[in-house]
């Protein structure tokens, strides 16, 4: 039974308005912008049966929580989890970010390059915060999960343990801390499989668009970098029947081209440089359709983008599949990585063209002094073998990821190639008719 847990951050505090640093200090408070987020965000989930709500003790993730459960339709009942305190950051506490910067560089350049380095010291002891957080996180999880299995439940909580929740119920390296961003007020939404070390997908990361940001802004203080959204191509009439297409050139069915007009209305009053597609209709077409805002945007296309190679099993149904090659799609389902399709393609070779191709376009468009934003229109598989790389996961994570039909991921590079990709939003479809995916869990 599927256990959903939607996982929010606090709204905007008067530390995050300082760029103060809060830790586990419980005198940073809601601000007036941050009620009127939390009150968003409650009229966007109101409706939503949420069994049961979880949140920090420190005051500005349980007012968060306060607000989003009485608007709630359904009552549920609240918990304060002191496995959900904030990251603690006891020397740094109180201190404006760029004072800490400057007052201790060596420890600030660790705690953004290698977070799970970091050491602090408290009454003569060493202790890691990154590490101890994600310790916490897994307690949490391991405590949580196992009482709510087959209901919805709800997490209101800080950026740092946000980040470990979703790190560890994924199996992602605590050195990935800085990857995830959580923006005040925002949406995650977790899939478990079943308890706490069992598959887990990430629905959707960082959903912003109920606060009127249909997708993170850049950071203040980001001057250059690179901006990619990679985009899903619209449904097809087999992705609708679950029908197998891989390398099958099909087009986009009238949804599709609905759903590829609600991404381009979503993303219309965002800077677009530059675009690159897969060389196959269903994605050129959505790109085109997306680009129609964007007048002075040609669109390139790149074989190595194309989708997964079903080889014989293209154009079939799963029940012919299973008819014809016993047991093999259900491995397909279990360890997809362990594959190697009949006349086509394993993950493997997928996820080498892929990378290969992903890292090229960033290369070949990071500008020393420039913010640039491309659009890249791809595939299911391809999709999430790049999500997978990004997140610093394997090919047998493959079914972690959700890449629904029109979803929209975006990842910056403020570093270009020589550091970690931020992961600001993962398959946001709110476009596409609200919070969780609601599109065509057809075959590839």
């Amino acid at each position: 039974m599927t256990t959903r847990v939607i996982i929010v951050r606090h709204g905007q505090s008067s530390y995050n308005a300082q760029r103060m640093i809060q830790g586990r200090c419980n005198e940073s408070v809601l601000t007036e912008k941050g009620e009127a987020q939390a009150k968003l965000l409650g009229n966007t989930l109101k409706k939503f049966q949420v069994s049961h709500f979880y949140c920090s003790p420190l005051q500005r993730a349980s007012l968060t929580a306060k607000i989003i459960k009485d608007l709630n339709e359904y009552n549920p009942t609240l918990t304060i989890a002191e496995k959900l305190r904030e990251i603690d950051l006891p020397q740094w506490e109180k201190w404006k970010k760029e004072d800490v910067k400057q007052e201790f560089p060596e420890q600030y350049h660790t705690w953004k390059e290698k977070p799970h380095q970091l050491k602090m010291v408290v009454d003569g002891k060493d202790f890691y915060p990154v590490l101890d957080l994600y310790k916490q996180a897994q307690e949490f999880w391991q405590e949580v999960i196992p009482k709510h299995k087959g209901e919805t439940i709800l997490i209101a909580a800080h950026n740092g343990i946000n980040r470990c929740l979703i790190l560890t119920a994924l199996g992602m390296d605590a050195s990935r801390y800085h990857t995830l961003q959580q923006s005040n007020c925002c949406i995650n939404v977790l899939n478990f499989t079943g308890d706490f070390g069992e598959a887990v997908q990430l629905e959707s990361l960082n959903q912003t668009s109920h606060l009127g940001m249909p997708i993170p802004d850049f950071r203040p203080e980001q001057k250059q970098g690179l901006r990619l959204l990679l985009v899903r191509h619209g449904e097809t009439e087999w992705n609708r029947t679950s029908r197998f297409q891989g390398m099958k050139d099909i087009p986009l069915n009238e949804n599709g081209k609905k759903q590829g007009q609600k991404a381009a209305d979503f993303l219309k009053d965002i800077q677009i440089d530059f675009a690159v597609s897969s060389h196959l209709q269903r994605p050129k077409e959505t790109g085109e359709i997306i680009l129609q805002y964007h007048q002075s945007v040609d669109i390139t296309t790149e074989k190595d983008l194309e989708e997964i190679s079903h080889g014989s099993w293209e154009g079939k149904l799963e029940a012919e599949i299973e008819a014809e090659y016993p047991g093999l799609l259900a491995q397909w389902k279990a360890k997809p990585e362990t594959v190697q399709m009949p006349e086509g393609e394993n993950l493997q070779q997928v996820w080498e063209r892929a990378i290969k191709c992903w890292s090229t376009i960033v290369q070949n468009n990071v500008e020393e002094g420039k913010i640039k934003t491309g659009l890249i229109t791809a595939h299911d598989a391809i999709n999430k073998v790049i999500i997978c790389y990004l997140l610093g996961l394997e090919s047998a994570n493959f079914w972690n990821i959700k890449q629904g039909n029109g979803a929209v991921t975006v990842i910056d590079y403020p570093k270009g190639l020589d550091g970690l990709p931020i992961l600001q939003a993962i398959n946001i479809t709110s476009h596409l008719g609200g919070v969780f995916d609601q599109t065509a869990a057809g075959a590839l």
